[in-house]
């Protein structure tokens, strides 16, 4: 594989796990005292590991792509990004056909995480396009 690939992947992998660990930790301190009496349907971990793996997978493949050659990954971002979208919509479907009372504090928990990771996955996408233009 290619140098370059494999030095982009490691810093990512590291700054996705840092990134992850701190907006948990967060995520979890304010939990517990926000939201004491909440029951939550989804474990804050599972949103997490989700979201770690989706990201991952998402800079993975645009880095797999670019490293390769292709340059413009405008479109496979895209696509890529709706597969996510898809792949959230999945994850929360037990939530959303269960009988559960209320379910917004779930979402709210899910789609937080997810915009923060959305705006991490474009600013690294963009740094590393950035570094090369």
């Amino acid at each position: 594989m290619n140098e370059q690939f494999k030095s982009r992947q490691l810093a990512f992998l590291l700054q996705n796990i840092l990134f992850s660990l701190v907006l948990f930790g967060l995520h979890f301190y304010l939990a517990s005292y926000l939201a004491i009496d909440v029951d939550f349907f989804f474990p804050l971990w599972q949103i997490y590991l989700f979201h770690f793996v989706i990201t991952t997978a998402l800079y993975t493949v645009i880095n797999f792509k670019y490293s390769n050659g292709k340059t413009d990954i405008f479109n496979t971002f895209m696509v890529i990004t709706f597969l996510k979208m898809t792949f959230a919509i999945l994850f929360l479907l037990p939530l959303l056909l269960s009988d559960f009372e209320n379910k917004q504090p779930d979402v709210f928990n899910f789609f937080i995480p997810y915009f923060l990771y959305l705006f991490f996955e474009v600013y690294s996408v963009t740094r590393f396009l950035q570094k090369k233009s």
